[in-house]
């Protein structure tokens, strides 16, 4: 006997079909078939094709945070490190659904609010850079815009690691690790290069 309808087992099957076959061939009618039951039964589940898109979004960025809660650090350099690896890794792991996530912005931009699940995901890295900075590790004043540069240059190498212009794991963390580097070289405080005391990044 089938397990009975639910939201969760409408977005489970979408986020399936969303890997194997991209947002492009995703339709309720396909959904539904494959559950075994009609489109319009799916509406007291999903509203439309949007909501069902934000539903797989959502428990996509739910994975992330998971990974990102997992990055034990007490040390906010390291905790860094480990959050840039936690998303490229994150990236890698279901690269079709991964293009999906940047359809929901963390902050209101135009024509768009924010996504909540987004929100939560891009607060947890930036607490990281908030506390380095905190701890005058890093220069930059504002934990945002420190955050969302090295989340620019992350989220470079996750591409370029699905393009495939880096395969291996071994060399995406090498490639990780130099970009990760060079951007905190460039938030480093300047006193803190002049401390002896200073521990130097790993």
């Amino acid at each position: 006997m089938p397990a009975p309808l639910s939201r969760e087992r409408v977005i489970a099957t979408a986020r399936a079909q969303l890997e194997k076959g991209g947002a492009a061939q995703l339709s309720l009618r396909a959904v539904a078939r494959e559950l075994g039951v009609t489109a319009p039964a799916l509406y007291l589940y999903v509203k439309d094709k949007r909501d069902l898109l934000a539903g797989v979004a959502e428990e996509h960025f739910e994975r992330l945070v998971a990974r990102f809660e997992a990055v034990d650090e007490p040390d906010p350099l390291q905790r860094i490190r480990g959050l840039a690896r936690a998303y490229v890794d994150h990236a890698r792991s279901s690269p079709a659904l991964f293009g999906l996530l940047f359809r929901y912005p963390p902050t209101p931009v135009a024509e768009a609010e924010a996504f909540p699940p987004a929100t939560r995901a891009f607060d947890l890295a930036a607490r990281a850079t908030a506390e380095a900075i905190d701890a005058g590790l890093l220069a930059p004043a504002d934990p945002r815009e420190a955050s969302t540069t090295m989340w620019c240059a992350v989220h470079g190498v996750a591409e370029v690691a699905l393009m495939g212009f880096v395969s291996g794991d071994d060399a995406v963390r090498e490639l990780l690790d130099r970009v990760v580097d060079t951007v905190l070289a460039g938030q480093i405080h300047p006193l803190r290069d002049q401390d002896p005391a200073a521990e130097a990044p790993a």
